[in-house]
């Protein structure tokens, strides 16, 4: 892939994004984006375009642990480029996505698809002993209690 340079006139593309257990996965949000450019490198990405309006869109990215540059996808959307990157750690939950402990103003967490996946397996586990220990003490309360001296509501 040749190596795209930052043009002179450029704005960052507004950017989600979130982590699961193998991959990251970065939105762009760039209404129909057009010459796309993206490189996935195994410390950083770049990513540049052109807008709706022609204005030059160039975003790079650090990232916070290394990647496998080679399983990474891309998807230009009408109004998004999607980019799934599979994490070289798996299930190591990035605390956030940049190298750098400055946010940029550009960049926020995606939290509507945002999941706390660390303790996923162990509070399903958690939900599912608590469901038993219900059942179970629905078992041991023994016959149901009789109704016989419910007034008749059928007046």
């Amino acid at each position: 892939m040749p190596k795209i340079v930052r043009p002179d006139d450029c704005q960052p593309a507004k950017t989600v994004w979130y982590d699961r257990k193998k991959y990251i996965t970065i939105n762009f949000l760039i209404q129909n984006p057009k010459d796309v450019q993206v490189d996935v490198q195994d410390t950083k990405i770049i990513l540049s375009c052109k807008d709706v309006d022609d204005n030059n869109i160039y975003n790079e990215i650090e990232f916070y642990a290394r990647v496998y540059k080679s399983d990474s996808r891309e998807k230009v959307g009408d109004r998004t480029i999607n980019v799934l990157i599979r994490k070289v750690k798996d299930n190591v939950a990035w605390p956030r996505l940049t190298k750098d402990t400055a946010k940029p103003a550009w960049l926020s967490v995606d939290f509507d698809n945002w999941r706390d996946w660390e303790h996923e397996e162990e509070d399903g586990m958690a939900e599912y002993e608590q469901y038993m220990d219900m059942l179970s003490d629905m078992n041991k309360k023994g016959e149901p209690p009789s109704m016989d001296d419910l007034d008749d509501l059928s007046d």
